[in-house]
């Protein structure tokens, strides 16, 4: 097994080398796409979640295989580093893999609560990020509707400014939008966010004017001067 790879098409423009850590998912986001990328039946997905098979010693042997160093390493793609009520030993232990080899870690999580625990292992040159896809007043304390079995996305942001302030550099991927208002307002204050990444709904359908959202959220990331970059598909809806 060869757990680092280097991802492609969409995937690409999220990091140059990535690890999937665990078997599924327990969020239950409806956007998910992971399923029917992996081939896998959407409920045993979303239920079976189990770190894959001896993925620690795997990673550390590749690693000492390929002379892999200087690396910047996305965790994850197809699932969350932090699954929301299972143990996450073994993303702390692949954490301290890639630090100890030289590399560095680019964290991707729904689950701020349970990522702060390894803050202790990052440092300036680590990105620890949330995925953020805008959210109604109702539901920013609680579980979101979108995702209703993840962490709450007030705990997400508060688990960014944590970060900042411990030095680590932070960043949001706002994709997919579902709530185009919420990821505006978030743009103007949230000075704690180092660099944004904006995207769109992809795989289900959505009553969002792209090409407005796209024009409206970059006009507010450069007048706030943020460092952002736009996905090429909704780059593409913006150029229409």
């Amino acid at each position: 097994m060869k757990p680092i790879y280097e991802p492609k098409g969409k995937a690409k423009e999220y990091g140059d080398l990535a690890i999937n850590i665990y078997t599924g998912c327990p969020h239950r986001c409806y956007y998910c796409f992971a399923p029917n990328v992996l081939h896998r039946d959407k409920e045993k997905f979303h239920s079976v979640i189990e770190p894959r098979a001896n993925i620690v010693e795997e990673v550390k042997r590749q690693i000492e295989r390929e002379g892999i160093t200087g690396k910047l390493i996305h965790l994850c793609f197809t699932c969350d580093p932090y699954p929301l009520g299972y143990d996450s030993t073994p993303t702390r232990e692949i954490i301290k893999v890639i630090k100890e080899s030289g590399n560095n870690v680019q964290i991707l999580t729904k689950n701020g609560y349970d990522a702060l625990r390894d803050f202790d292992l990052l440092d300036e040159n680590d990105l620890f990020g949330v995925t953020y896809t805008g959210y109604p007043e109702d539901e920013f304390r609680t579980f979101p509707a979108a995702e209703r079995c993840a962490d709450a996305p007030l705990s997400r942001l508060k688990a960014l400014k944590i970060a900042k302030d411990k030095g680590i550099k932070t960043w949001v991927s706002c994709e997919p939008v579902i709530c185009e208002n919420d990821i505006i307002e978030l743009i103007q204050f949230a000075d704690y966010i180092d660099f944004w990444k904006i995207g769109k709904m992809n795989h289900y359908p959505s009553d969002i004017n792209w090409k407005e959202f796209g024009i409206r959220a970059e006009r507010f990331l450069k007048t706030r001067r943020r460092n952002y970059y736009i996905k090429d598909s909704l780059r593409e809806e913006m150029n229409k």
